[in-house]
């Protein structure tokens, strides 16, 4: 029987974590956090970040990971996650994936085009030729030497920009003929099974993400931003204060917003998020559902992993 790969996914929200930790009183689990935002340091209430306790209770691998004003792709997760998968089943344990960011999952599964490593430097000069020609120029600077790449992305999305720019200029060839090779994949030989925490009521998960930023306003989400704000190498260009509810607060504190407005942003913009991982997760048929809404979702969980370990 080929090796498994349990990954528990779901949208923001869905009680993904409470889940794992529920399983891991059952089984020998070890949690390989897939999350694009808790990677980073100093970036906890806002990101839902486990605590010391639950993190005691139950090994999580790739949290705190990164200082904010770092990167961290999906290849690197690939990589990372693969390398833990293994070892953690070495041991005589069992690796489950936990997480929502479902481009790591994406690359994890199918594999990644060996795109160059990211380039600090190269970076930096795009996020300052950005401050001073704004994105949508960048975008034009692509069109001339990607149009095939460029015609996907939209003229403000930085994020992507910057890559397709970066790959460019660091390397001489362009994304679109780097993709042109096929993927390597990250754990040839493994089995993939998805358990996706879903709401039979979309309008009760968008309840339940605006009370959770609430509480993480109360429990002192501004105070963290402002202490990221008091750093001189942190900018809203990075991915880490791109991070939902995080840029909006930021824009706060910019003074480009109230109070009350950052805050609705942030929440419609996690909704938003939430709608894209449904989304993505729906494009996997051979996923196991269960209703995230349920008193019984954990048992439900606890359920699919037995029968997909033979139990």
């Amino acid at each position: 029987m080929p090796p498994v790969l349990i990954c528990l996914a779901g949208p923001t929200a869905s009680g993904k974590s409470a889940a794992a930790l529920a399983l891991a009183e059952r089984r020998p689990i070890e949690l390989i956090v897939m999350d694009s935002a808790t990677i980073y340091r100093g970036m906890d209430i806002g990101t839902a970040k486990p605590t010391a306790e639950e993190q005691a209770r139950v090994p999580h691998h790739l949290l705190d990971i990164r200082d904010p004003v770092q990167a961290y792709s999906a290849a690197e997760f690939a990589r990372d996650a693969a390398a833990l998968a293994q070892d953690i089943r070495a041991r005589g344990r069992i690796p489950l994936l936990c997480g929502g960011t479902m481009l790591y999952y994406k690359a994890l599964r199918e594999g990644l085009n060996d795109l160059p490593e990211a380039d600090p430097a190269i970076r930096r000069r795009l996020d300052e030729e950005a401050l001073e020609r704004g994105w949508p120029a960048l975008h034009a600077e692509l069109a001339g030497v990607d149009p095939v790449t460029a015609a996907r992305l939209a003229p403000n999305d930085s994020q992507r920009l910057q890559r397709a720019l970066e790959v460019w200029r660091g390397s001489g060839r362009t994304l679109s003929d780097w993709l042109t090779e096929p993927p390597r994949p990250a754990l040839p030989g493994w089995r993939f099974e998805t358990i996706s925490l879903e709401p039979s009521d979309r309008s009760v998960l968008h309840a339940r993400i605006a009370q959770r930023y609430q509480a993480m306003i109360v429990a002192g989400l501004l105070d963290e931003v402002r202490a990221l704000r008091t750093r001189p190498d942190l900018h809203p260009g990075l991915p880490s204060i791109r991070c939902v509810g995080y840029r909006q607060l930021w824009d706060h504190l910019d003074g480009r917003a109230s109070l009350d407005e950052a805050v609705e942003q942030a929440i419609a913009a996690t909704r938003q998020l939430a709608k894209r991982q449904i989304t993505w997760l729906r494009s996997l048929p051979e996923r196991k559902t269960v209703d995230c809404l349920s008193d019984r979702a954990a048992a439900e969980v606890a359920r699919h992993c037995a029968r997909i370990l033979g139990d």
